[in-house]
């Protein structure tokens, strides 16, 4: 094996520890994530949360979390792309559904949005 395959297989293997390690609560709640593709030359990570991941309303904050831990935890890493299967897989963090709070909407019929009714 040469000495670039076994250091790219650490780094894949450290990206993943780095994972497994610093976001257990993705696996508590049924979430996943995977690494995508990883460009040693450039430093650029991709990373996919899937399962429970994918519609969350706290998976912006994972996903910001991600990139900026792991730069700067893993020296080789520059970039990190993570999305959700909502997203698109575009990499950023504007696709898929935005939150929304009571009154910053406008419903169908012109008039501010309160949020949902209470079923009572």
């Amino acid at each position: 094996m040469s000495t670039d395959a076994q250091q790219g297989d650490d780094l894949e293997e450290r990206v993943t520890n780095f994972l497994r390690r610093n976001f257990p609560q993705i696996q508590m709640h049924g979430g996943s994530a995977a690494i995508q593709d990883i460009d040693r030359e450039s430093g650029e990570v991709t990373i996919a949360l899937g399962g429970a991941c994918s519609g969350c309303g706290i998976s912006p904050m994972t996903i910001q979390a991600i990139k900026s831990r792991m730069v700067k935890e893993i020296p080789e890493i520059e970039t990190v792309n993570a999305h959700t299967g909502m997203d698109g897989g575009g990499g950023d963090m504007g696709g898929g559904m935005s939150p929304s709070f009571p009154g910053e909407t406008v419903d169908d019929d012109g008039e501010d949005d309160e949020g949902p009714e209470a079923p009572f």
